[in-house]
């Protein structure tokens, strides 16, 4: 039997929120519901959400996902659909165990054998970009990002914008002209700042740009796309297909939804799907731990306009844990020549030490995103 008996939460360093979802038979499925610096507001909403799901059958996927997104009259938001992702993933991956078979396999199968990967680097000055970029290269990597600046005057001081060139530039000249280095605004810029930075970073060929204007801000999308060649990059804040299409429709190339914030395997599938039609290549956000990673692979390896995954191995804001941690086996997290090869376990992929897990939340985390202020005293966006 597949009906669901009990849901679990853990809430484990450095900062991620786990969901164990179990059924009468015995089988066990993961996913993570982690929402960065509310993750305990989400541990709420998914105990309940587990209210629609103790007695009914797992394999209802996409009528859990229907009930659980639209069956309350207040709808949609990131604590909401982080909840709904972190169950539809043990979902899957209790349908791919119930199956023996990979995500990626229910998903129609693979249409690529492995999956280029990128890593986060920081650094202040350009030669401390230099020396995280070559520590990434060392790994395997070929590809990084990078955030374009600290914190951003509403209109940016000749040092801050010569800053972010000279920092973009350092990174252009460990990389050479085969590796890729994207740049993330972060939602830090004004739109007059992103114009005004943005041709100046064309001769440095970034992969794309990401983030340029805040996702409220969305209706602005268009007036930086049109100013730039780059390719333009967004969706980490976006939840849904309903909240990607304007940034289509403004011309971005590469889609960004959070496996865990944007309903989990199964609105993400629609919104790829959503993304082709325009073109659009889907590059999934993670800077998060390994259930959120392997989610994000299952969907790579079956989606056919998917360009790279983002991977949180060695991140600065992994203190207390690491990716891998929590996991059995890790060699199929392994890079060889900048990639992950097809994962071929059953469900998600990924075997989760729970005895590790549950030690690990008798710890727990209260992670908190920075608040950044301006030299007058006011709010900054980080």
């Amino acid at each position: 039997m597949t009906v669901i008996s009990r849901t679990e939460t853990f809430l484990v360093p450095p900062r991620w929120l786990f969901v164990r979802v179990e059924t009468e038979s015995g089988i066990v499925g993961w996913g993570e519901a982690t929402c960065e610096g509310r993750s305990e507001t989400v541990r709420a909403a998914v105990g309940q959400l587990s209210e629609l799901l103790v007695g009914r059958d797992a394999l209802r996927i996409e009528d859990h996902w229907q009930v659980m997104t639209k069956g309350s009259f207040y709808r949609g938001g990131p604590i909401l659909a982080s909840a709904v992702s972190g169950l539809d993933q043990a979902l899957w991956d209790i349908a791919g165990k119930h199956f023996n078979t990979p995500v990626h396999q229910l998903l129609g199968g693979h249409v690529r054998d492995r999956i280029r990967m990128y890593g986060w680097v920081g650094g202040d000055e350009p030669n401390e970009v230099a020396d995280q970029i070559s520590a990434q290269l060392e790994v395997g990597l070929t590809a990084v990002k990078m955030n374009a600046s600290g914190k951003m005057s509403p209109v940016a001081s000749v040092a801050e914008i010569d800053g972010v060139i000279r920092r973009v530039a350092a990174a252009r000249q460990v990389l050479g002209d085969h590796r890729d280095v994207a740049v993330d605004f972060h939602g830090r810029f004004s739109l007059a700042n992103a114009r005004r930075v943005a041709p100046l970073l064309e001769p440095f060929r970034p992969f794309f740009l990401e983030e340029p204007v805040v996702p409220e801000n969305t209706h602005l999308l268009r007036e930086f796309t049109s100013s730039t060649t780059t390719p333009v990059s967004t969706g980490e804040r976006l939840y849904s297909r309903q909240e990607f299409l304007p940034a289509l429709q403004a011309g971005i190339a590469v889609a960004q939804p959070d496996l865990s914030h944007a309903g989990g395997i199964t609105e993400v599938r629609k919104i790829a799907a959503l993304a082709e039609v325009y073109e659009v290549q889907l590059a999934p956000h993670c800077p998060l731990g390994p259930l959120a990673l392997a989610a994000c692979l299952q969907v790579g390896f079956a989606t056919p306009n998917f360009l790279i995954q983002e991977q949180s191995i060695g991140i600065h804001y992994n203190q207390g844990a690491e990716v891998l941690d929590y996991v059995v086996d890790k060699t199929p997290f392994k890079f060889v020549n900048g990639h992950i090869e097809r994962l071929t376990g059953p469900g998600l992929g990924v075997d989760i030490d729970e005895a590790v897990v549950r030690a690990a939340d008798k710890r727990g985390h209260a992670w908190r995103g920075p608040v950044w202020r301006h030299p007058d005293g006011s709010f900054a966006e980080w």
